[in-house]
């Protein structure tokens, strides 16, 4: 009896164990989601992904807008069978011949196709990529519902990559794209891209901030968001939007030889060029300095704590960096009261102060903190050289010279050398041969190219109709081939 009585109280006290627990897991389930939102006091709340992406995706598409370019690529008149001239050409006309004996038009027309973002929809006016709009001699914009408008080019910045457009009337959306905050957003929080990858139209993406001030080698002034969100060639242009439905980035580059690494143009940086952009030109402040990495073997020679700043390895004659008391060897650490822990951060604080301000310029210099009065000066204007557009030849080939930048862009080593093959008419010699757009021109008639001067150089002795051998150098291969330019 007494082993019953024991069993029955046993029981019973598993029984109340067992409401207490169900209790405590009831209650945990009651406040999972609170905390999983960050209600827990005095924590900040997290920016959780909705359970759908619906309803933000109806919200902001209509932002989102397909972009796309035409090019007028002119060339000389050709015929491969006959001469440009004679009797037949009044009697037959044009098309008789360009169908039958594959006559090169004297122009054709190059198609692109990127995205981009409704700023002010009764200005028209929209923010993209400015290497989705460059050379285009025809802008056509399409909206959500299909209405398309001509566009202008309002202002274009090659050096961050991003471009205004403008259409001829205004938009027929309720509302522009709201520009967040970059420099607030966090890594981790959730992201969304909407874009037209390989054409195709509003494509929506989802993932994270991955990372943050990224340098890629794109440009001096580098800074970008790194997501997870699939990037794709179309989506140039187009947003990237976070929980909220603001646009924190300009999708516009990605790693083409990896998955889930694409980055965006910090919206801060936008929003401080817009009012240029608006007037048709950026101006940049200038100080007149070469700048260079403070390395940790650096720092021990110049005795300092930490390994951070920007190191001035010369001065250039007569600039607002010479007039304000700078010199060789001068390590700045704060510029316009803004810190700078390597020599990007100073490119952009400075490119990004107006000219002809004067600004307090914390530097180290021999050991010890000094601080400098600095007017800043405008940035001389840039010609872009034959080499950064690239060169087009009777071969259908567009080449330029390796440089970093591009070599970083198409996959080869920053140390390579040769001439790099950036586009491939489909009716030209370069096309027959099977060359392709990234192709590296090792050779040609047996003699080294490193620069589009040499290629010009040989090309321009060999002789119309005659062959000429090319080494070309594809990934980890290499092989020759020929091509014969077309005789006028």
């Amino acid at each position: 009896m007494a082993i019953n009585v024991s069993k029955k109280g046993h029981l019973k006290q598993h029984g109340r164990n067992f409401f207490f627990i169900a209790m405590v897991a009831l209650l945990v389930l009651s406040v999972g989601p609170t905390f999983s939102n960050g209600a827990e006091q005095g924590a900040k709340p997290y920016l959780t992904a909705p359970a759908s992406f619906t309803e933000l995706v109806k919200r902001v598409g209509p932002e989102v807008v397909n972009i796309s370019t035409t090019k007028v690529i002119k060339r000389g008149p050709m015929m491969r069978h006959f001469g440009n001239e004679g009797p037949w050409r009044d009697f037959f006309g044009d098309d008789f011949f360009e169908r039958f004996f594959g006559q090169i038009p004297r122009e054709r027309k190059q198609r692109s196709l990127g995205s981009g973002v409704i700023i002010d929809p009764q200005k028209g006016y929209i923010l993209t990529n400015y290497h989705v709009i460059a050379g285009a001699d025809e802008i056509t914009v399409r909206l959500d519902d299909g209405k398309e408008y001509s566009a202008e080019v309002v202002g274009r910045d090659p050096k961050t990559d991003l471009a205004l457009i403008k259409t001829k009337n205004a938009l027929d959306v309720d509302a522009g794209a709201p520009l967040g905050d970059s420099d607030k957003v966090e890594i981790g929080e959730w992201v969304m891209a909407i874009g037209n990858p390989f054409g195709l139209e509003r494509t929506v993406t989802v993932g994270i901030l991955s990372a943050k001030g990224r340098v890629i080698g794109a440009g001096p002034y580098d800074d970008f968001l790194q997501t997870d969100a699939a990037i794709n060639p179309g989506n140039s242009g187009g947003p990237l939007f976070n929980m909220q439905g603001e646009v924190i980035g300009i999708n516009t580059a990605i790693v083409a030889t990896g998955q889930g690494i694409g980055f965006a143009i910090p919206i801060n940086m936008a929003k401080d060029l817009l009012p240029q952009l608006e007037k048709g030109k950026v101006t940049r402040g200038w100080l007149g300095v070469s700048i260079q990495e403070v390395t940790e073997e650096i720092a021990k020679s110049f005795k300092l704590k930490d390994a951070k700043g920007a190191l001035v390895a010369e001065v250039m004659e007569d600039t607002p960096a010479e007039k304000g008391g700078l010199e060789r060897g001068d390590i700045i650490i704060s510029f316009d009261g803004k810190e700078v822990e390597t020599p990007n951060e100073l490119q952009r604080i400075v490119a990004g102060t107006p000219p002809d301000k004067k600004v307090k310029v914390k530097v180290i210099r021999n050991g010890k903190a000094e601080t400098l009065t600095v007017k800043v000066g405008t940035m001389p204007a840039e010609e872009i050289t034959e080499e950064e557009k690239g060169i087009t030849t009777d071969l259908g080939l567009t080449v330029q010279t390796l440089t970093p930048d591009l070599a970083e862009q198409f996959n080869w080593s920053r140390d390579e050398k040769g001439v790099l093959i950036t586009g491939v008419d489909p009716s030209g010699a370069g096309a027959e041969a099977g060359l392709r757009r990234g192709d590296l021109i090792k050779e040609i008639d047996r003699q080294e190219v490193e620069t589009t001067e040499d290629y010009k150089r040989i090309i321009g002795k060999t002789k119309k109709g005659e062959s000429v051998l090319f080494l070309i150098k594809r990934g980890t291969r290499t092989f020759y081939t020929t091509l014969t330019p077309e005789p006028e």
